[in-house]
């Protein structure tokens, strides 16, 4: 007989008590016994226990199901609370927004419609009105979003609409008749044909970035039809050259070209600097080109009570993306899309009878959304605010850059470690280089360096390419980790550099050369792990 599918009902209340009370028991457990970001299982053995699980296979039941998921997948788990866990934009997730993903994923709302989710609808408007309030915009709107890239994909599409059509907020088409009912959202084919002419008639378009703007500004460029990407220079330490922009600008209109939007960072992916906001804005004024900030590392300084300045005429932007589940501390996803001005949101609104028509009363959110379903991730942020304070996150976001600004110190003091940039924010960019190495073999060993450290999963960092050289990366966004846990993991860094570099002059030896120039395995001479070792083990 087929088992019966559990679902979460009034009559299942005591039984979800239950599970979700042993899941999370053993969840803690795990937790508190965190020594290390990960394991040392090597790659194909996870692979293998995943794809030896046969899917259609007999069911487990309930308990064995999730017994097994701790031990297949917790278990094996990268933990991004551990001081070792260095590498990328993830965070430490606050406490009170952990406990209200228990309550979305329990009450499963959707914010797309008002009717489904009423009180959510409310609670994530006045969210928006927050966020936008600490942009600078008193009067702007905005919408949640799965993460930084689809927010910057709808920032360019709404740029692109305004630009098509100037001083129209709505464009035909933009409702979903009866008779396309089985197809949401589409327009009758004389519209489409009217937009294919209009397409034609005009000028391409180019967006203005730089070489250190996230790669979903480009990716999203090429999914909007938009003709050129232009890379504007930078000055030494990565920020864009205002009057480089005006030039290329006016380069760009007497080529026939139209600026479409210029994309400032505030907080780039590597080496976490900030663009000049008030003289991009002022070309951006002069020349009316849509300027959209993206803050998805850098929005935390929002609720700085020491570097708020950082962020200093990002109120004059008409687009922001925020990522909070990077520097709000907020788990995935959560991320919203700001905008000064509410009626641009409507350039791209959508209207479907059986939805939200063009004549509701009610606050569909789906008006102003790229998706449809969407999840209520306001509410983390709510839970968070309420709970703590945003100074208290933005103290949190203040530690992880004092915490850089000391690890700079310690990589420029270090014997065989070489500082490769500053930064504004909490990123480390370094290179294992000791004296007398020749820069190619320096540039050899980045890639190693890294898989074997993540072969041994004590502590993991990054690897990438500045100014043309490749290095290595640190992202610090956890607010307890010290200076002494920085120091023992770069310690442990420079030992396991020095181990796999010898073992690639050894032919035959673990770590040395392979075809693809990557290690073998975890480097011989590596240290075992003790208490508050090389990886800044358990605090």
């Amino acid at each position: 007989m087929t088992p019966l599918i559990e679902t979460l009902t009034n009559t299942t209340a005591a039984r979800y008590r239950d599970l979700v009370g042993s899941t999370v028991d053993r969840l803690a457990e795990r937790v508190a016994g965190v020594t290390a970001p990960t394991t040392s299982t090597p790659a194909a053995d996870l692979h293998d226990r995943v794809t030896g699980i046969d899917l259609d296979g007999a069911p487990l039941g309930t308990e064995q199901a999730l017994a097994e998921l701790d031990e297949l997948f917790v278990r094996e788990a990268v933990w991004f609370h551990h001081p070792g866990s260095l590498a990328h934009l993830n965070c430490p997730v606050a406490l009170p927004a952990v406990a209200a993903e228990a309550v979305l994923a329990a009450v499963n709302p959707s914010v797309d419609t008002w009717d489904q989710s009423r009180i959510g609808t409310e609670i994530e408007r006045h969210v928006v009105d927050w966020l936008a309030g600490r942009i600078g915009f008193a009067a702007g709107d905005g919408i949640f979003t799965s993460g930084g890239s689809q927010s910057n994909l709808q920032a360019l599409l709404i740029a692109r609409e305004r630009l098509e059509r100037p001083g129209q907020q709505e464009h035909p088409g933009q409702r979903a008749h009866p008779e396309h009912r089985d197809r949401p959202g589409q327009r009758d084919r004389s519209d489409q044909r009217d937009r294919s002419d209009q397409r034609e008639r005009r000028a391409p378009t180019t967006v203005f970035t730089t070489a250190e703007t996230h790669f979903s500004v480009a990716k999203s460029a090429r999914l909007l039809g938009i003709g050129e990407v232009r890379i504007v220079p930078t000055d030494a330490i990565g920020r864009m050259v205002p009057a480089a922009l005006a030039e290329a600008v006016a380069e760009s209109r007497a080529a026939g070209r139209v600026p479409l939007a210029v994309v400032a960072t505030a907080g780039t992916t590597d080496r976490g600097v900030i663009d000049p906001l008030e003289p991009i804005a002022d070309v951006c004024d002069l020349e009316d080109v849509w300027l959209h900030v993206d803050a998805a590392y850098g929005c935390g300084l929002l609720v700085s009570p020491t570097r708020r300045h950082l962020l200093d005429g990002i109120h004059r932007a008409r687009s922001v993306t925020t990522d909070l589940h990077k520097s709000f501390f907020q788990p995935v996803s959560s991320s919203a899309l700001l905008v000064r001005d509410p009626d641009d949101l409507r350039r791209i609104a959508w209207h479907a009878d059986y939805l939200n028509p063009e004549d509701a009363a009610e606050p569909n959110q789906v008006d102003k959304s790229l998706q449809t379903t969407r999840r209520f991730d306001a509410l983390k942020l709510w839970a968070t605010l309420r709970a703590t304070g945003a100074d208290a996150i933005g103290a949190a976001f203040d530690a992880v850059i004092d915490l850089a600004a000391a690890t700079h110190t310690i990589v420029a003091e270090h014997d065989d470690l070489q500082l490769v940039a500053p930064t504004e924010l909490s990123t480390v960019l370094f290179r294992w280089q000791p004296a007398g190495m020749a820069d190619d073999e320096a540039d050899a060993l980045v890639a190693p360096i890294r898989a074997a450290l993540l072969a041994e999963g004590r502590v993991l960092v990054a690897k990438t390419v500045i100014d043309g050289r490749p290095c290595n990366k640190l992202t610090l966004l956890n607010p307890e980790t010290t200076p002494d846990q920085m120091r023992a993991s770069l310690d442990h860094v420079a030992r396991t550099a020095a181990a796999t570099a010898a073992a690639r002059a050894t032919p035959g030896a673990p770590g040395a050369p392979s075809d693809t120039g990557a290690p073998s395995g975890t480097p011989s001479g590596t240290p075992s792990a003790t208490p508050r070792a090389a990886a800044g083990a358990s605090r």
